[in-house]
This record gives structure tokens, sequence and C-alpha cells, in this order.
């Protein structure tokens, strides 16, 4: 139990760095460059899932698991979740006209809310703690 509340934390941790580059870039697309919105949101949404993917693999699921099938099943969830928070996100700052960094606070929320569930069960089910880092925890 508390084993995987710590997982928790640490998935929260990393993704909240992710949403950092998520909005970091996506402040340097919107505003400086003065790309799109969609284009921005979607450039920053890839950038900090592949980020968030990359550390939540080894570091908190500690998954020495296939990594293109992982990808795969990972590039699943966002062929449902990008459609449909760009979207939402279309949706809300252009017919609504709410504010842009509201909206992907939002959709980074739904985001976090939605794919630790899914990566844990689905994408790292079987393969939890395999890699070296767990059995080195595992050794000591």
């Amino acid at each position: 139990m508390k084993h995987e509340f710590l997982r928790t934390v640490k998935y929260v941790l990393i993704a909240a760095s992710a949403g950092i580059i998520q909005i970091g870039s996506f402040t340097l697309m919107n505003e400086l460059i003065g790309w799109d919105y969609w284009l921005s949101y979607l450039i920053a949404l890839v950038l900090s899932v592949v980020w968030n993917f990359t550390f939540n693999r080894r570091y908190t699921f500690k998954s020495a698991s296939n990594i293109p099938k992982a990808m795969l099943l990972v590039f699943a969830y966002y062929c449902v979740f990008t459609p449909l928070s760009t979207l939402l996100e279309h949706y809300l700052t252009d017919r609504l006209h709410w504010n842009e960094y509201l909206v992907t606070a939002i959709n980074m929320l739904l985001n976090l809310a939605t794919e630790f569930p899914y990566q844990r069960f689905v994408v790292f089910k079987k393969t939890i703690d395999t890699n070296d880092l767990a059995k080195k925890d595992q050794a000591q």
C-alpha cells in the first residue's frame, strides 16, 4: 500500500515536470513565435508525453517492458485523448473565449487523472518493477 502511494506521488511529480515542459514550450510557440493555438498545444503535448513516458517508465513503474509495445499503447491512449482535448481546447478558447492557459491547465489535469491509471493498469500492468532499478531495490 505504501509502495503504491509512493509510486503515485512519483508519477505526479514527473507529470508536473512534464507539465512545466508543456506550458513552457506552449508559451514559446504561442506567445513568442505566434503559431496558431492548436498547433502550439499539439506540439507542446507531444513534448510532454515523450518526457512523461520516458521518466515514468524508468523511475515510477520501473518497467523493463518492450518499449515499442509500451509506446504503442501510450500512442493508443493519445489517439483518443489528443483529439478530444484539442476539440475541448478549441471549443473553450475559440467559442467561449476562455483563457488559453486556464484551458490548457484543465486539459493537463484531465490528462493526469486519466493517464496514470491507464499506464498503471494497461501499459505497464505486467511489467512493473522489472527493470534494473527495481532489481537493485529488491536486492537491498
